[in-house]
């Protein structure tokens, strides 16, 4: 059963980078993509997604607010906030609502540890 990915970034360039380095990592993995928060929530409510990679600074609502949106919805789904703004209190954010942290820009590099871990999370759910 395919895996699929929600890229949310309101930056298209930002979403083509994440979805070349998922491709390179996952090639199998199937990509959606989103242009913000609420688009984002549709989509999550319209289809199956299994895992979400969230840009943190949107307009409509930032990374952090949609993971918890998210967490109210899909309590176990592998999310990561994605962000060139490395701040301590941006990751503590993150961990409060269970979301990894990967720094921008994404590479295959950056984000292979969180999909690895988000794998293993899925099958272990199915199993």
């Amino acid at each position: 059963m395919p895996v699929t990915v929600l890229i949310v970034d309101d930056s298209k360039l930002a979403r083509i980078v994440a979805g070349k380095a998922l491709a390179e990592i996952k090639p199998d993995w199937q990509k959606v993509e989103a242009s913000g928060g609420n688009e984002a929530l549709r989509v999550i409510d319209a289809q199956a997604i299994d895992v979400a990679l969230i840009d943190f600074n949107m307009p409509e609502m930032d990374g952090l607010e949609l993971a918890a949106a998210i967490r109210a919805r899909r309590s176990e789904m592998p999310l990561a906030i994605i962000t060139a703004n490395v701040q301590d209190e941006i990751i503590a954010r993150a961990r409060d609502v269970n979301a990894a942290f990967v720094a921008k820009p994404v590479t295959a590099e950056s984000i292979e540890p969180f999909l690895s871990g988000a794998a293993l999370r899925l099958r272990m759910a199915k199993a």
